[in-house]
């Protein structure tokens, strides 16, 4: 009787690589980063250097002297190396040690230009202040949307919750955004009366914080509430809800019912 050959292995056994490392290691990151995608749905390139290209394109349209400062800083930098390496005898290793700083101090002075051509691009516009606080990475909860608008002048209010309590952003004219504030302010006290509420005002007039330098003072808040404590208020303050539009009046959609005569043609 003749014997059944086995079955071939899986050619994937337990969800691991083809080098049996369970998707981890060299091998495996150089082939997903492969796999990436070379270009994005609008034709243009992902990698690491494209991005940057696209970046000092955007900044230099906004500030043409972005090429200069970032020339300066670096030649800077490689004349203070050449300058120290004169000094200590030893010129060409210190060249060389300075052309990697060389170039983070040029990009250093991009992301600084880049931040702040970003920021020019959007001041001004509705929903700028909330730009501005989504840009803080850690710490702080920040609502994509606001909790308070005024349809007529588009001027509204952003809420953050963080260890250092509850802090109302307000984006528009002074004199007609605080309305908003304070009635977003006791709102909140009703609920955390408890709770620190820091109230600003985003923009460039007198006693409002300038948009560049908003998410840096929101940041430098001192914090008086842990973690958990945190969390409380989070979900408190979203019980009560952000912004409601009014329900225009009239028949309820949902409680209309069909005129059965008109569908049988009478």
């Amino acid at each position: 009787m003749a014997r059944r050959a086995p079955a071939p292995p899986p050619a994937n056994p337990a969800g691991k690589g083809a080098d049996g490392t369970g998707g981890r290691g060299p091998l495996a990151a150089l082939r997903r980063r492969r796999a990436r995608p070379k270009f994005g749905p609008d034709g243009r390139p992902t990698g690491r250097i494209a991005q940057m290209r696209q970046v000092y394109d955007m900044t230099r349209k906004a500030d043409p002297s972005v090429t200069w400062w970032m020339l300066g800083v670096a030649a800077a930098v490689l004349v203070v190396a050449l300058v120290i390496g004169f000094a200590v005898g030893h010129p060409i290793y210190l060249t060389v040690i300075g052309l990697p700083l060389a170039l983070l101090g040029a990009m250093v002075v991009l992301a600084r230009k880049a931040e702040a051509a970003a920021y020019s691009q959007i001041e001004g516009r509705p929903g700028a202040a909330g730009a501005a606080l989504r840009s803080i990475r850690r710490g702080w909860d920040i609502g994509e949307e606001p909790v308070a608008i005024d349809p007529r002048t588009q001027d509204s209010v952003f809420r953050g919750v963080g260890r250092a309590g509850v802090v109302l952003v307000g984006d528009g004219a002074p004199h007609r955004v605080a309305k908003l504030l304070e009635g977003e302010r006791r709102k909140v006290a009703r609920v955390v009366p408890s709770v620190p509420v820091h109230v600003m005002q985003a923009g460039s007039g007198e006693g409002q914080v300038p948009l560049p330098k908003l998410a840096r003072k929101v940041q430098r808040l001192k914090p008086v509430m842990t973690k958990a404590e945190m969390g409380q208020v989070q979900g408190r303050l979203r019980a009560i809800g952000g912004m409601r539009m009014p329900v225009p009046k009239g028949v309820d959609p949902m409680r209309a019912r069909p005129d059965r005569k008109a569908a049988r043609g009478r």
